[in-house]
């Protein structure tokens, strides 16, 4: 029993110790593995240069048993002229007939203008500020400082003349409210009573309806009254020296007063023309005093109605004169910036948002020039006039058979996907090669396009004709072929590896050699480079499946970064390929070559 417990104890010490050793081992091992130094990895170079670029699409198909193309307008339009007919042979790019272009003139004439007045915009922007433009912005800020201070002065004399206006007021009003005052209250139409309640009673039994006037008259007399005395006690407290909030309340107070009293004037005067007119209805004839009380009330209702008039002016000139203050104000701040804005020169941010807007101008008048060969239907290949279905006068629509030729030459007849069919145009050259013919390599020219795709399981295709530059007996009808149609060329450009151009955000950069270790790399495709690398940043343009176009950034021969390769001890590995995205890449795009 002791014997087997020892044996079991050592054979765990064994196995303890063993996985220690393991576990050592696998540390040292990891630790060789994944801190080799950064400046062991080993790089891939590729080299700048200089070359031409196409940019392909690709489709597949059959070489066509009937050599008949359909030839259709690209714009919508009504014919002018019509210089084929049927039977005709033609060539290859002669004109078929024309279709009214007026529209697209215009747009083009449009855009034309619309780019001159955006780059007339930008070379402003660039120029430096003038003397003159710098003389006119000072004056304009001395102008905007002018018109403040004028408004202020006018605002000071608004004043003046505001409490001028109350002074007059005043002139008046005492004697207004005390003829006011005895005409109501005093007792020499009956000395027995009020002359206010002779008139109530001398007709109350012929019409009721007096007490409403009386009460009227009455109740406007009192509050004319009570804002009098108030108003004209702030009068007396008042000087031309007063402050101006003191002087502006003494205005509005005032106003406010003479229309209460011309209300009072009128109050009165509706209660003993109520009494003249009811004693009249009944053949009666008033007292003569109450002609003399009406007649004072009318000339009091003028003197009441110019005061109003003239407070009421003030008061808008003073409020006229405070907001032309603040609107100077306003003024002086802009004229300022501005000054100062042209001092310090243009923006850069103006200047690149008008860089921007001519560059779209550009774009737009490019398109609209583009537009105008789509006016004129031209034969697409060489062939014979099979059948004329347009004629002068017509309106046509795009997409509709105009022409059907019948051509000499083999058809290639192939689908493209919705995405690849938008970048292709009848004419584009296009390069053939054939399954049943190795090595065979033909030219050709896109004919024609269909204008209505075909669905299948939810995928839509275009059936695309290409006609062959030359003939080759090899070449049987429904043989299958590739083509390239090329979509777009640049000659004498900058090329890089597509492998090589990075993308951060919106921006495009390539990682390459530090200056001291590019001068001694010469024309080796690897090498062992210490780490940091150095990135550039870089403007491309056109892509294709190898190259990238590099419009700014770079100069020819430049060595560029393109991938990792392992070096002895790094574990980790970069292809040429991994990690990098290839900036505008069109969907479905074929092989390029230089």
């Amino acid at each position: 029993m002791q014997h087997t417990f020892t044996k079991a104890l050592a054979r765990r010490k064994f196995l303890l110790i063993a996985l220690v050793l393991l576990a050592t081992g696998s540390g040292v091992w990891a630790y060789r593995r994944w801190r080799t130094p950064a400046a062991a990895a080993r790089y891939l170079l590729g080299t700048v240069e200089r070359g031409t670029l196409n940019v392909t699409v690709s489709g597949s198909g059959q070489v066509s048993a009937a050599n008949l193309v359909e030839v259709k307008p690209k714009a919508a339009g009504d014919v002018v002229s019509v210089q084929v007919v049927a039977g005709q042979t033609v060539k290859s790019g002669a004109v078929i007939a024309q279709l009214d272009a007026g529209d697209a003139l215009k747009a083009v004439r449009d855009a034309e203008a619309s780019l001159a007045s955006a780059e007339l915009s930008l070379e402003k922007l660039r120029r430096p500020a003038d003397a003159l433009s710098l003389l006119q912005a000072e004056h304009a800020l001395l102008t905007a400082e002018n018109s403040k201070q004028q408004a202020r002065d006018d605002l000071t004399k608004a004043y003046e003349d505001g409490f001028n206006v109350v002074a007059d007021a005043f002139l008046d009003l005492p004697d207004l409210m005390t003829s006011l005052n005895n005409i109501l209250y005093d007792n020499t139409l009956d000395g027995s009573q009020w002359n206010l309640d002779y008139y109530v009673n001398a007709i109350k039994a012929y019409d009721e309806k007096v007490f409403q006037y009386r009460d009227a008259a009455d109740a406007a007399y009192q509050t004319a009254r009570a804002a009098y005395d108030k108003n004209f006690s702030t009068y007396k407290a008042a000087s031309r020296f007063s402050e101006r909030a003191e002087i502006e309340a003494l205005i509005d107070d005032t106003y406010v007063t003479v229309k209460g009293v011309a209300e009072a004037v009128k109050s009165a005067a509706n209660l003993i023309q109520f009494y003249v007119d009811t004693l009249a209805e009944r053949r009666a004839r008033p007292q003569t005093l109450s002609t003399t009380h009406l007649n004072s009330l009318n000339a009091h209702t003028g003197t009441t109605n110019s005061h109003l008039l003239s407070l009421l002016s003030i008061r808008n000139s003073v409020q006229s004169e405070k907001e032309a203050i603040t609107a100077a104000e306003r003024t002086i701040v802009e004229r300022t910036a501005q000054l100062a804005d042209l001092k310090a020169g243009t923006d850069p941010l103006d200047l690149q948002t008008q860089e921007l807007a001519v560059r779209q101008r550009e774009v737009a008048l490019q398109d609209a020039r583009e537009q105008l060969p789509d006016y004129t239907l031209r034969a697409p290949i060489d062939g014979v006039v099979a059948e004329m279905n347009i004629k002068r006068g017509e309106a046509v629509s795009s997409g509709t058979v105009a022409v059907t030729l019948i051509s000499p030459q083999q058809l290639a007849e192939i689908t493209l996907n919705e995405v690849d069919v938008a970048a292709v145009r009848v004419g584009q050259k296009a390069i053939l090669t054939f399954d049943a013919v190795e090595g065979l390599s033909l030219t050709g020219v896109v004919a024609e396009i269909d204008t209505l795709g075909a669905v299948s399981q939810g995928v839509v295709s275009y059936a695309v004709k290409v006609t062959f530059d030359a003939q080759d007996s090899r070449i049987k009808p429904g043989m299958s072929v590739s083509v390239n149609i090329i979509t777009a060329t640049k000659v004498d450009v900058l090329l890089a590896p597509n492998a090589a151009v990075k993308n951060q955000g919106s921006s495009n950069y390539v990682e390459m050699p530090a200056a001291q270790e590019a001068a001694t790399i010469g024309s080796l495709t690897s090498v062992q480079l210490a780490l940091p690398l150095r990135h550039q940043a870089v403007e491309v343009g056109l892509v294709n499946d190898e190259s990238t176009e590099i419009v700014s950034g770079l100069e020819e021969g430049d060595r560029v970064i393109t991938g990792s390769v392992p070096s002895a001890g790094t574990a980790q590995t970069q292809n040429a390929s991994g990690g990098f995205r290839i900036p505008g890449l069109p969907t479905g795009g074929g092989g390029g070559s230089r």
